[in-house]
């Protein structure tokens, strides 16, 4: 490493530390030295020869140039620059603003404006175009009757795709464009159980009688709209990573969201809402959740609904709609199974209610299909993979790749014959 002297350019220039500079690339220091050796980043020795210091115009610069990752210290994970949530302190954040206070205050469309902008737009609403939903509808159509709404939705965004010839363009505006009118398609493309309204309304509204023949009144559908907003994104679970490496690969939005459908469906994510719905389901009809979770202690199986690796108490989103849903009297059963639940737990293990655990409460007392909750996480997220999608079309391309570890046999290996 190098270090120069006081350079001779803008005297105001803002400088990092060099643990500054490791963390704004995501590096180790070690690795900021060796960037220094190999000429790709300046430093001038600090005042009284301590330390070094960086240029931050230009450790920004590299770590666009680079979108280098390295293994966090509890080890293993991939971490990335992301700027859409931050989750810390038993509390989460949309681009620095609360969450569950967005969701309270402003509709799924705001929210996801918000996400992918930083901007607010009261009022948006998304509209789907004729032909791509036509398209997604018949498509659906063909499925089997026993389709469940996640292969509905997947052959909808494949059908999306196939409508619209300037798929491939990845600029921002093309980008969101296809997400504002792919998010209501997919709604539009489910069959409808119950009375519809006329177009123009909010998401929530046009997805209401795609979940249940019952029809919504304002408490009701202010959960639902609550909900999509919250579960919009959640850092990067699972299904998320999954979008980005599509990303990663310059795949366009709808097979970014493909990607993450593919893992939502698995019973750890998306469709776990449907473990927690029918668990709560039986302790509605029993009249106690009492010998409900003592089956599930009993069996050795998890209680659905309760526990989340990332808060150390409630999830904030169930704290959020729990309160909403106080005010649906419907709901009042419900709602007191589950806290049954969480109390009947708590003597067992020190578990607290999560998202899938609030979604089981609306879906029960709505009269919803178990799959219910899985389908508002699906049409809710698609706006938060879209938001990943558009941070990862500016990183360089390709720059997911982990290394494998070999554990096979050695080679050489003799040719195999077969018996």
């Amino acid at each position: 490493m190098t270090d120069q002297p006081e350079p001779g350019g803008r005297p105001d220039a803002p400088r990092l530390t060099t643990r500054e500079a490791a963390e704004l690339l995501g590096v180790k220091p070690e690795t900021v030295y060796a960037y220094v050796s190999r000429g790709q980043l300046g430093s001038v020795r600090a005042a009284g020869g301590r330390g070094s210091t960086f240029d931050a115009d230009e450790v920004r610069a590299l770590a666009r140039r680079s979108g280098r990752r390295e293994p966090s210290p509890a080890g293993g994970d991939l971490v990335f620059r992301t700027g859409i949530t931050l989750i810390e302190q038993d509390r989460y954040y949309f681009r620095g603003v609360d969450a569950t206070e967005l969701a309270r205050h402003h509709s799924y469309e705001e929210v996801a404006e918000w996400l992918w902008t930083g901007e607010l737009r009261p009022g948006v609403r998304f509209t789907a175009p004729s032909e791509t939903l036509a398209a997604a509808r018949r498509t659906v159509g063909a499925l089997p009757a026993h389709s469940g709404s996640t292969d509905r939705l997947r052959v909808a965004v494949t059908a999306a795709a196939a409508t619209d010839p300037l798929r491939f363009d990845l600029s921002p505006g093309a980008v969101l464009s296809s997400a504002r009118s792919l998010i209501p398609t997919l709604v539009g493309a489910l069959p409808v159980l119950g009375p519809t309204e006329a177009d123009g309304g909010s998401l929530a509204r046009g997805l209401w009688p795609r979940l249940t023949a019952r029809p919504a009144d304002a408490p009701t559908l202010a959960v639902l709209d609550a909900a999509l907003a919250l579960l919009i994104d959640h850092d990067l679970a699972a299904s998320t990573l999954a979008a980005r490496v599509a990303a990663s690969a310059r795949a366009h939005p709808y097979a970014v969201v493909s990607a993450g459908l593919g893992v939502l469906e698995g019973p750890l994510h998306g469709a776990a809402s449907g473990l927690a719905h029918r668990m709560l389901q039986e302790a509605v009809d029993r009249g106690s959740a009492v010998p409900v979770v003592a089956d599930h202690l009993r069996t050795g199986r998890p209680v659905p609904g309760l526990g989340h690796r990332l808060y150390r108490g409630e999830d904030p989103r169930a704290r959020t709609l729990f309160a909403l849903l106080e005010d649906v009297p419907q709901a009042a059963g419900a709602l007191a199974a589950a806290r049954e639940v969480v109390a009947t737990t708590a003597r067992h293990a020190p578990l607290h209610a999560n998202i899938d655990l609030a979604l089981a409460v609306l879906s029960v007392s709505c009269g919803m299909a178990a799959e219910a909750g899985e389908t508002v996480f699906a049409v809710s997220r698609t706006a938060g993979w879209i938001a990943h999608a558009l941070e990862e079309y500016g990183e360089r391309p390709l720059r997911i790749r982990p290394s494998g570890h070999y554990t096979g046999p050695r080679p050489p290996r003799p040719l195999p014959h077969a018996p």
